[in-house]
């Protein structure tokens, strides 16, 4: 079951290095704001998009398996239906490097399927609930 109390969500955000995929270079979309709120409050984001070189001054990367340092959390700003994918991408990477510990889909995105397999493969799993909203009320 995908984590839904407040001391689960809570724990969370002792992570240190965030993947964002889907993170946007565009200013005024939550894909772009909610990532520079993790920026501001000392998160090291990594912005996972291949349209994109740099985005929120970072370098951007074309998908997961790319990222070269280590990641605590997969945080995906992609649509329902491409959650899955995504999250046999992070299971895929926390098995082979070991470094990805949770994923978090944003508000408005869920697959129980996706959050079944993460669970079994041991990550913690949010899904339907804002990065910023949720840190803004708990942390």
């Amino acid at each position: 079951m995908p984590i839904t109390s407040d001391d689960d969500i809570r724990g969370l955000f002792d992570a240190e290095t965030i993947a964002v995929v889907g993170c946007s270079a565009t200013p005024g979309k939550p894909a772009h704001d909610v990532p520079a709120y993790m920026q501001r409050h000392g998160y090291r984001v990594v912005p996972v998009n291949p349209f994109h070189d740099e985005i929120l001054g970072e370098t951007a990367y074309d998908s997961l398996a790319d990222v070269d340092e280590e990641i605590d959390l997969v945080d995906v700003f992609r649509p329902s239906e491409e959650a899955g994918d995504i999250v046999d991408a992070a299971i895929e990477r926390a098995d082979a490097r070991g470094d990805v510990a949770a994923v978090w889909l944003q508000l408005g995105i869920s697959d129980d399927d996706a959050a079944a397999r993460a669970e079994e493969a041991g990550l913690s799993f949010v899904q339907d609930r804002c990065f910023k909203v949720e840190h803004s009320r708990l942390a």
